[in-house]
């Protein structure tokens, strides 16, 4: 996907965001006939990211209320499922995220019992990750996790259509200045989340949209009334 010079966020044509409206009777996605095709294209990803964050956030609280975990740590006990004791390199793998994200929610599960760490039969300096028995019984019967929703259906894309996504995806975190940021895991509590050296708070905005996102929530503020409470926005 290439590079843009211009791009058009917050100030989206009003005709767009009725075709599109958050409730009611609407498709989700405009009149082939009421945008221009920038627009249309605009809309119709928009659409698609609010449908998958929407699917993928009820997928969420449905793993938090049914079993007690977050959905990250349910994913997580998962990749330990029928599997040996794994380092924290080898679960960071499978789980496709780096091994701070990791470790903070593995250390979650220790402190609840859910796993346990030991040390690797053939090398005792080698540190291990393993399922408890509590652990194992709480997989049996839990739903599955957002992430392995999201994983299930990429892996019925065409394998040309994946590399469009994932160049495009790509490309959008680089336009957003969030090529460097933390790939946590998806839907991690406040105790899975691996915060930056030195940090005591909620992660930082991504560097190259910190600026941006400052100017822009000024200058809404001035310009447009408080959202309604009951409006749902991503």
């Amino acid at each position: 996907m290439p590079p843009t010079t211009q791009t058009r966020t917050d100030s989206y044509s009003p005709h767009g965001a009725a075709a599109i409206g958050e409730g009611g009777g609407h498709s989700g996605a405009p009149s082939a006939h009421a945008l221009p095709a920038r627009e249309q294209a605009t809309a119709a990803a928009l659409a698609a990211v609010r449908r998958l964050v929407r699917s993928l956030r009820l997928a969420a609280r449905r793993v938090e209320a049914e079993v007690g975990v977050s959905a990250a740590q349910l994913f997580v006990l998962r990749q330990l499922e029928g599997a040996p004791p794994l380092s924290l390199r080898e679960l960071a793998a499978r789980s496709m995220t780096d091994r701070t994200s990791v470790a903070a929610v593995v250390d979650r599960l220790v402190a609840r019992g859910l796993v346990q760490r030991g040390r690797a039969a053939e090398d005792r300096r080698r540190a291990t990750i393993a399922l408890s028995a509590d652990g194992r019984a709480l997989l049996r019967g839990a739903p599955t996790t957002p992430t392995a929703d999201l994983l299930a259906g990429l892996e019925r894309l065409a394998e040309g259509e994946l590399g469009t996504l994932a160049t495009g995806l790509t490309r959008l975190t680089e336009v957003m200045g969030l090529e460097h940021d933390l790939a946590e895991l998806l839907f991690a509590d406040g105790h899975d989340t691996a915060l930056p050296s030195g940090s005591t708070g909620a992660p930082p905005l991504g560097t190259g949209r910190r600026a941006a996102v400052d100017g822009a929530s000024s200058e809404r503020s001035a310009a447009q009334p408080e959202p309604d409470a009951h409006t749902t926005s991503l």
